[in-house]
């Protein structure tokens, strides 16, 4: 059963790179602008101060003009490094230089701050591969996430940013895997 469960989630999560390898720089261009004006807005609406989001990378949906604007607005934010023992560490924000993380993500090179940095944030944004209509949210088969929000006494909303195609209506579910709150794409803002 297991084996079968990994298999699913291996090919959806194929096809999803797939499709977003494939996106037009016209489509890409459109979702940017969706995506950072929800994200504006959700933000806003939750009267957010201090958050916790990720630098994407190119196939990504895009957070960086999102996180540019927090940084304007003086709103905190603390962005994920990888470790090898499977746990994320919490680097703040401050738009300078980035580097990548040991499994090759953007990463700030500020301060690193340990895993419980993250306690004191009103919002969490985390990357999804795809997102069922339950919140049920499936990532790319690391868990760092998971294991993050799993550990949480007292998880703030967590919203997975993905682009439209990517709500589905169900994904593979494990024990370990994490609902979020809500998505946030390019269309719109969905709460579960």
């Amino acid at each position: 059963m297991a084996d079968d469960m990994d298999d699913r989630k291996r090919a959806l999560r194929a096809e999803l790179r797939e499709r977003r390898r494939i996106r037009t720089a016209t489509e890409r261009s459109a979702d940017a602008a969706g995506i950072t004006q929800n994200l504006i807005d959700l933000t806003s609406d939750l009267k957010v101060g201090y958050l916790a989001a990720y630098l994407s990378t190119p196939d990504e949906p895009p957070t960086r003009e999102f996180l540019r604007w927090t940084a304007e607005r003086g709103i905190r934010v603390l962005l994920p490094v990888s470790r090898e023992d499977g746990l994320l560490d919490w680097a703040p924000y401050d738009g300078d230089d980035e580097e990548a993380d040991l499994l090759g993500m953007p990463t700030p090179t500020s301060e690193l701050l340990g895993p419980i940095a993250i306690n004191g944030v009103d919002l969490i944004l985390v990357p999804a591969a795809c997102v069922d209509h339950s919140g049920m949210r499936m990532g790319w088969g690391m868990g760092y996430f998971d294991k993050t929000l799993g550990s949480m006494e007292a998880c703030p909303p967590v919203y997975a940013v993905i682009f439209d195609d990517e709500l589905v209506d169900s994904v593979p579910r494990e024990r370990h895997d994490m609902p979020v709150n809500g998505v946030v794409t390019p269309s719109g803002i969905v709460s579960f």
